[in-house]
């Protein structure tokens, strides 16, 4: 299986809500930004649902017994917070009967320009034999994905590790990959230009602001 799944490969409607939350006048308006974030978490579950294990099943019918194929085990799904909860609600829509991850983790820059990533909290149910997918808008350097993932895997080895993002940056991709080449990554596009305080360009700005407003700091 590949390990990076780009589906701006393929021309979708998906390529639309890209569009919208790329837009500088159409991002402003914060309703509209989560809502296309979260057809685009939509989006995710569905190409990752294609390769998840399934088993063969029966539903009874008012006419009769359909055969079928179910999901053999349901995913954990996993988000950073807070830029993470539109996409994480999306996903949730097709993958009604998941569980829930969520990590805090968020930049401390220092005065030289350089940052570390630092983790508060975190709540996760056990992980062991499911499969795990963590959503987050943005992968810029992927620092902070790694951090969460094996924070994550502190509750449980899964079955399988799904990464999915709106935006990635190809060197947060690389970094990711080299780092933990188990995971599996889906993302709606990629972008090859990281800026000097690492912020992802054309990329989108700083979805967690455009989501829920300017934070103080």
């Amino acid at each position: 299986m590949q390990q990076v799944v780009n589906l701006s490969r393929q021309n979708t409607l998906l390529k639309h809500f890209i569009a919208e939350i790329r837009d500088n006048e159409i991002q402003q308006d914060r309703m509209r930004f989560r809502f296309n974030l979260q057809r685009i978490g939509e989006v995710l579950a569905y190409e990752i649902s294609k390769t998840l294990s399934y088993e063969a099943a029966e539903v009874e019918t008012p006419m009769g017994v359909a055969n079928t194929q179910l999901i053999v085990q349901q995913p954990v799904i996993a988000t950073i917070l807070r830029a993470g909860l539109p996409l994480h609600e999306g996903m949730l829509r097709f993958f009604d009967k998941a569980g829930n991850a969520f990590v805090s983790a968020y930049r401390h820059h220092h005065k030289d320009g350089t940052f570390q990533i630092n983790v508060e909290y975190v709540s996760c149910p056990n992980l062991t034999n499911r499969p795990l997918i963590i959503c987050d808008p943005m992968i810029a350097t992927g620092a902070s994905m790694v951090i969460a993932i094996r924070e994550l895997l502190k509750h449980g080895q899964p079955s399988v590790v799904y990464v999915a993002a709106a935006i990635s940056a190809a060197d947060g991709l690389d970094y990711l990959r080299g780092e933990l080449p188990f995971v599996r990554i889906y993302t709606c596009d990629i972008d090859e230009e990281l800026t000097a305080k690492s912020y992802i360009v054309p990329g989108l700005g700083d979805a967690g602001d455009l989501a829920y407003g300017a934070k103080a700091d």
